[in-house]
């Protein structure tokens, strides 16, 4: 899967030279000739593995490029007539902020500091434009549905949704992440200051004591009792105290609410909007959605189950790639929460074969939470995370015109993990179940580690 969809991916990514709008190259699902902001959002945290084969700068670029006086970035962008496109239902063109965590990923997986100055004046016009013009007097964001990018979910009169002012938090988060880096303590400050305030705000009205889970508000700031995946972006952002946490992830185990064959459905299945064959984003599987939740998890100490989940979505992919050997298949926006198989969307389109979604997956999951990789070019280190020995890793990983090979496998000698590498890194190695941590640093070449002797 992950070969297939670089593969899928060549197939319609418009090379350097072919728009001078995008210098480094670009792409747009099937045949439209609409830019996505979110789409290319998602399509940059996996574009990053590519070793700039594929820019993941380009996209993002562009964006910048078309940014208004009042700090407005529009979300879509119609390609053939050169101009912004504003849906009826979303007149400003707002989306879920994630540029901050966007910038945050491209500063450690390709290590080009310059890029995060020059890039802060962009995405403070814009955050200020968006408090301006989507910010209450009481710190709450209140934006039209189709932001969220969850389809036919109802929201059953929500004004202030968790999943937005969640993402307003994780975006100052990263902002301020980014101010650390620069060395910005002001930078640094305001936005720490920012993130506290949506994170005391969300903490204090749209958590439910008695059903322990985050709500939506209608316009007098009641809670809407109409569970949702959104709440789980506080997980991103870091807002639920341990306690709070533990209550969260105890509903993405429970088959009766979040925790399906297939995580994680967009409604529990404890809902009277679930839908066994999908129906949308009622009953079906978005990978966003379970991307955010297994990065979520990270957050928490949760890896061994954000693996576990990571790995049975990943099944239902290929099982609906391949449904037998007679067939071929293919892939989906939106899957089913209980077979394998494309979700029904009856007052929608089901996109086939929709990268930005998919790529979250089969490339950014595959190496992050399968795998088990954390990398961090500034640092120099890459962290080994397993839940226990199994043959596996990654060859020909492209860092920066460094290709690291990390693959582990038992010999006569036990388990040994052979390490290849043109420039000299810094390698931990953690196996969860034997118990055992290591850092080491790697030199350029070839060499090999024997577990047995950590």
């Amino acid at each position: 899967m992950y070969d297939r969809t670089w593969v899928w991916l060549d197939e319609i990514w418009h090379q350097a030279g072919t728009d001078e709008r995008f210098p480094e190259g670009y792409y747009t699902h099937a045949d439209s000739k609409v830019v996505n902001l979110f789409d290319v959002s998602l399509s940059s945290l996996f574009l990053v593995y590519s070793n700039q084969s594929y820019s993941p700068y380009s996209m993002v670029d562009f964006f910048y490029s078309i940014q208004e006086e009042n700090g407005r970035i529009p979300e879509k962008y119609d390609l053939e007539a050169g101009q912004p496109v504003f849906d009826a239902d979303n007149p400003e063109g707002a989306t879920l902020p994630l540029l901050s965590y966007v910038e945050f990923a491209f500063y450690h997986k390709i290590g080009n500091k310059k890029r995060l100055k020059d890039v802060v004046p962009y995405l403070e016009k814009y955050f200020a434009w968006m408090q301006s013009s989507f910010m209450d007097k009481d710190g709450l964001y209140s934006v039209p549905y189709s932001a969220m990018h969850l389809g036919n979910l109802p929201r059953e009169g929500a004004a202030f949704t968790v999943d937005f002012n969640a993402a307003v938090a994780i975006f100052a988060l990263y902002m301020s992440n980014i101010g650390d880096i620069l060395n910005d303590k002001e930078l640094a400050f305001r936005y720490k200051r920012i993130y506290f305030s949506v994170k005391t705000r969300i903490n204090s009205m749209m958590w439910d004591e008695e059903d322990r889970f985050y709500y939506d508000l209608d316009e007098n700031k009641n809670r809407i009792r109409n569970r949702h995946i959104g709440a789980y972006w506080t997980l991103l952002a870091e807002i639920p105290n341990d306690e709070y946490a533990s209550f969260l992830i105890e509903k993405l185990k429970d088959d009766r609410e979040f925790g399906t064959d297939n995580p994680f459905p967009v409604v529990p299945a404890s809902s009277k909007y679930f839908s066994e064959e999908g129906n949308g984003y009622r009953g079906g599987i978005s990978p966003f959605c379970t991307y955010m939740v297994i990065k979520g998890l990270v957050n928490y100490g949760s890896f061994v189950f954000a693996r576990e989940c990571s790995i049975r979505h990943m099944y239902f992919i290929l099982d609906t790639l391949h449904p037998d050997a007679e067939k071929q298949g293919d892939c989906w926006e939106l899957y089913r929460p209980l077979a394998e198989g494309a979700a029904t969307y009856p007052d929608g389109e089901n996109r086939r074969r929709f990268l930005p979604m998919l790529g979250l997956v089969t490339i950014a999951l595959m190496i992050e939470n399968i795998v088990g990789l954390d990398i961090s070019l500034p640092r120099k280190t890459v962290n080994w995370t397993m839940q226990s020995l199994e043959e596996m890793g990654i060859e020909d990983l492209s860092l920066k015109k460094n290709n690291i090979t990390i693959l582990a496998s038992k010999n006569v000698r036990g388990w040994e993990i052979r390490l290849e590498s043109e420039k000299l890194y810094y390698f931990t190695i953690q196996i969860l179940d034997e118990d055992k941590r290591k850092t080491l640093p790697i030199p350029s070449g070839k060499c090999s580690m024997l577990i047995d002797k950590l």
